[in-house]
């Protein structure tokens, strides 16, 4: 069964609205663990539109279960990775001008600044991981980096609908079944919310989900204690039935 990260950006997106003090993720993060977070996910932009550096440091310094930096491959964030010590990155392709982060990294295209980033990440005792598409090349290219993880885009899976999300599991099934015989450990994460995170917390091999944005919206309504919990049941139903 796997374990849930949840990914507090978008408490950082509400503060930076009105360039305030609140909501506070760092706050956010500890309600969080509190609830029965494994980990806790914030993604440091190049653009800093809501993750900021000081609640990175904060964040290192108060996190008490994982905490998982996803972060670009390049020399900045990688410099601010080694000073900081995630216990985890994940490297994400980034665009200025995208809402979200719309598909996976192509590590084959990375060309020679991957294998050397996550050489001195590794080094440094932090783990690393690639978010990549649901496909044999990337996944190839991720086990000759030496990362650790990947993790498996869901959002293709998260959109569909019908026969075409079907097809989308199938081939996230194919994929966590590939990257383990490529000999890499498997997370998922993107788009996943209490209606459809439950095949995915029942894919072979996958150890943790990403879960940010639909957790945040259910906590309007609820609070954030009770929306962690939500989230952890749904995962929780994965667990296979014991005689």
């Amino acid at each position: 069964m796997p374990r849930l990260h949840v990914n507090i950006d978008h408490v950082a997106t509400l503060r930076q609205a009105r360039h305030s003090k609140q909501p506070d993720p760092v706050l956010a993060a500890g309600l969080c663990e509190l609830a029965g977070a494994n980990g806790i996910t914030v993604h440091l932009r190049e653009d800093r539109r809501h993750i900021q550096d000081r609640d990175v440091r904060l964040l290192r310094q108060t996190v008490t279960t994982l905490l998982n930096l996803e972060m670009a491959l390049t020399d900045e964030m990688v410099a601010i990775a080694l000073e900081v010590r995630p216990d985890q990155v994940c490297m994400v392709p980034e665009k200025r001008e995208e809402l979200t982060t719309e598909g996976g990294l192509d590590p084959a295209a990375c060309g020679e600044r991957l294998d050397p980033a996550v050489k001195s990440l590794r080094q440094a005792g932090i783990e690393v991981s690639l978010f990549v598409d649901p496909m044999p090349e990337p996944l190839e290219a991720a086990a000759r980096s030496g990362a650790d993880f990947v993790e498996l885009h869901t959002g293709a899976y998260a959109n569909a609908r019908g026969a075409q999300r079907e097809s989308e599991l199938l081939r996230l099934v194919t994929a966590a079944n590939y990257a383990h015989e490529l000999g890499l450990r498997v997370n998922a994460g993107h788009g996943l919310d209490y209606e459809n995170v439950l095949p995915i917390a029942q894919l072979p091999y996958v150890e943790e989900l990403n879960i940010g944005y639909a957790i945040l919206c259910r906590s309007i309504y609820t609070g954030l204690d009770q929306a962690v919990r939500e989230m952890q049941d749904r995962i929780l139903a994965a667990a296979p039935e014991m005689d």
